[in-house]
Formats: C-alpha cells, structure tokens, sequence
C-alpha cells in the first residue's frame, strides 16, 4: 500500500503498533516493524534515559526496519519528569519516528527535525489536532472512545473524529480506537485517514509478554467488558472489566483523593499483576475491540490477515457498484 503515512515513516503498511507501557518493549516492536508496519518502544516503561537507549539498541538488533519511540508528556511536569532525558535519548540514537501524547511537544520539534526524526502527536480531540499541526507535528494520531487507555473526556467515537480531523488539518491523519482487523482497518481509510494506530489486537499475540492468563482473558472477552475509570481527576482511561476497576469506580464515586487511587491505578501495581496473571489485582488499559478478538497468533499472522482480507473487502465493495 501507499499512502502518505507509508511514505513519511518508510513502512511497508500504514499499520502503527500503539505505545503501550510494560508491554511495548524490543520484542513486540521488531515484530510490528519485521512484518511491515511500524512497532513502538514506550519510554515510560524505561526508569532511565540509559534503560531507554538499551532497549533502542536492542530493537535495532532485531530489526533493521523503520521503529517508533512513544513519549507520553504528563500534563504537569514534577521532579519525577523524564520526558527530556528521553528525547535526549531518541536524538542521540536517531529513532526514526517519535509518538508523543500529552501536552504539546512543541519546544521538542526543533531538535527532533534536525536530526531528521519524523513526529506524530497522538490527540482525543480535533482541537488538539490542529494544535499539532500549527506546532510542526508530522502527522497526527486521533483515537476515539473505543479506544484502550486513554480517550480524553469528550466521549467522541473514532467514526466521528478521524473524518472531522482530516477535513481539519492538512497533516496525515493516522485513525486509533476500535481497530483490530481489515473491517476496522478499511474503515478507517474509507474516513480519510492515512494509516491505523493498533494496541489491544497486538496484546493478543504470542510476541507480547502479557501473561498467558490477560491473553486467555481476551479471547473470551465481549466488546462490553472494558470499564471507563479516573474521570474524577480528569485523565479518563478504558482499561478491563475487573475487581480492581470496578474498586476505583467505588472510590471515585465516594470522592476519593489521587493518592487513594494511586494505591490501585499506579503503573506499579498493574505490572505486577500483568506478569503475575492476576487479572483482577491491577488496572490494564484495554479497548472495546477486544470483543473482536478470538485467537491469539503471531504478529506477522496478524497483519498479514488484515492486509490480505483488506484487500479482500475493496474487492467486494467494487463489485457493489453497478452501471445504471
């Protein structure tokens, strides 16, 4: 395929691997990247900048295909903030592509330009879209409520902020929330935009260092068991249905202070219970398209199957049409 995103980020497929913390380590992403699409390492999950440079090292190992470094900027910046170190890193590594998300990563985008690093911003909103634009993004990514983690708290599905986003900016516009197969995939394309970001179906795979029992958990999942959380302070997630979501509901619902919430919802707490198996001790983003997942195969299978039954629906579609 060739759209503007597959000739920005040199990828043989407009497919994006999402930047998911724990899970989108070297292994997930040279997968993603080695069958054509574009994997991404999370920063977030590195405690360091030198953690950082590691894992980039170690994706480049696994493949010489173009790869991402995801970013996510947290709205305040404390003493605990490593956003710069880890653009130090991706600069003095040259990652072909960064994702950021969170606040705007405009005093970022001169460095990132000179060294030749290609940015997509990730937005909830079309606002936000066309303030990526104006900054210097080089596309950008918007993700609707369907979406595993965080959908911003506007409540707008992907089927109606990827087509307002392409008619409202001129960058590429990449589609996330909801997709998990070629149905997904053509519909996004069909809106206008230019390739898909992918996170919930690439948990379900045998690359992902998910516990057997999440992945278990998924097959048998529906479309309805995935919950909103954390609306009370303002950073709305969709993760799984489970007792520890439905515990941060309870406490949300009584008014409970960031630092209760934080002894459920911190990254800390969910990592443990990701590769521990135990799915109700910790919150894990996950996204309503997990009811269209039912096996768990290689990455490889799974982009082959979206592009071959891509193909398969344009051809349908085609036959559709008839001369008056």
């Amino acid at each position: 395929m060739q759209t503007r995103i597959t000739e920005l980020l040199g990828i043989k497929y407009p497919i994006i691997q999402g930047g998911m913390q724990w899970l989108s380590r070297a292994e997930l992403a040279a997968a993603v990247s080695n069958a054509g699409g574009l994997g991404i390492i999370t920063a977030a999950t590195h405690p360091s900048k030198e953690d950082l440079v590691e894992e980039i090292r170690k994706t480049r190992a696994l493949t010489d295909k173009p790869f991402g470094v995801n970013i996510s900027m947290l709205p305040n910046v404390g003493p605990q903030d490593k956003t710069r170190q880890y653009f130090e890193a991706v600069i003095e590594e040259k990652v072909p592509v960064v994702e950021t998300s969170g606040r705007s990563p405009e005093k970022f985008i001169p460095c990132l330009k000179q060294v030749g690093i290609k940015l997509m911003h990730k937005v909830p909103a079309v606002r936000y879209a066309k303030k990526a634009e104006r900054v210097g993004a080089d596309a950008v990514i918007i993700v609707g409520f369907e979406c595993g983690g965080h959908p911003g708290m506007d409540d707008v599905t992907t089927m109606i902020l990827a087509p307002k986003t392409v008619d409202s900016v001129s960058i590429p516009v990449i589609a996330g929330g909801g997709i998990a197969d070629a149905r997904g995939f053509v519909s996004a394309l069909a809106m206008g935009a230019e390739g898909v970001m992918i996170g919930t179906r690439f948990v379900a795979t045998t690359e992902s260092l998910a516990h057997p029992k999440y992945k278990e958990w998924m097959v048998n999942a529906q479309e309805t068991d995935t919950l909103m959380i954390q609306r009370s302070i303002r950073n709305a997630a969709r993760v799984m249905k489970n007792a520890a979501a439905e515990k941060v509901l309870e406490m949300e619902a009584r008014g409970a202070s960031l630092e209760e919430l934080l002894t459920v919802i911190s990254g800390r707490v969910g990592r443990r219970a990701l590769f521990d198996g135990d799915i109700e001790g910790g919150t894990f983003a996950m996204g309503q398209c997990v009811g269209l997942i039912n096996e768990i195969k290689p990455i490889k299978e799974v982009i082959k199957d979206i592009m071959s039954e891509a193909e398969a629906i344009l051809s349908r579609l085609q036959k559709m049409w008839v001369e008056a």
